[in-house]
């Protein structure tokens, strides 16, 4: 049996509308037996954000299966380059300037991982008892982190976001690609996680290993520190059903 037919995908997803905010405008998709998970948060404060998220998420769940990763990506972007513009005419036909979500996909091809995204909300990798950032916010704090900016004055800037599905009439996706490992534990989250609780927090949550468990305490985690925005998080994890503990890709 190919090593890829040993990887078996597992995941819990969990989402609360938080303490503030009156509607969840967040939406997620997890189909593991599907290799294929995605969070979208509607932009916050424009109109019909709940509207946008689903899109997103809808356009996904309606890809055909996985024959190759490229083709799955190129398949993705099709998709979610129709919804943007499918946004756009929306916010005109209703005359609000923007309807718009951001989007953050996690796809598995055999032993293939892909990240796809626009906008802040994030995944992370768990692996070894490290956690790493996968994704690079689209925000203007991160590009200001980028250029060098002294990050002490900047974080007193509001940090807005620079890229999301609907904002405009064009929108690219970045990709991220690495190679599944056993034992590693992917958190997809939205901002209303990742901005209450920094990472030490969240290691801590995911060291259990159980994907139920750490999501449980990743949602009291954001509530217990406010819960100012909507929060899902998905965690998932790859387990090798072969027994064979080696390091699929041990560069990263």
């Amino acid at each position: 049996m190919g090593l890829e037919s040993e990887l078996h995908w597992t995941c819990a997803a969990r989402t609360d509308v938080g303490l503030v905010r009156s509607r969840n405008e967040d939406a997620y998709l997890a189909q593991p037996e599907r290799g294929l998970w995605a969070v979208a948060d509607g932009m916050g404060g424009h109109a019909y954000g709940d509207f946008a998220s689903a899109a997103v998420v809808d356009a996904l769940a309606g890809l055909p299966p996985c024959a190759s990763m490229a083709g799955w990506i190129e398949a993705a972007r099709e998709r979610l380059n129709g919804v943007n513009l499918a946004l756009r005419a929306e916010a005109r036909t209703r005359c609000v300037p923007v309807i718009g979500t951001t989007l953050v996909a996690l796809i598995a091809c055999g032993v293939e991982v892909a990240c796809l995204w626009a906008g802040d909300s994030r995944i992370y990798l768990y692996r070894q008892g490290r956690l790493q950032q996968l994704t690079r916010d689209h925000s203007q704090l991160e590009a200001l982190r980028a250029s060098g900016v002294d990050m002490a004055s900047a974080a007193a800037s509001p940090n807005m976001i620079t890229r999301a599905v609907g904002a405009t009439d064009t929108i690219a996706f970045d990709v991220e690609e690495l190679a599944a490992h056993d034992g590693d534990l992917f958190l997809l989250c939205s901002d209303g996680l990742s901005t209450p609780v920094g990472e030490q927090a969240i290691a801590a949550a995911l060291a259990c290993g159980d994907c139920g468990r750490a999501a449980d305490e990743l949602i009291a985690l954001a509530l217990a520190n406010g819960g100012r925005d909507n929060i899902t998080v998905i965690v998932v994890r790859v387990d090798d059903l072969a027994g064979d503990k080696t390091v699929l890709n041990p560069t990263l």
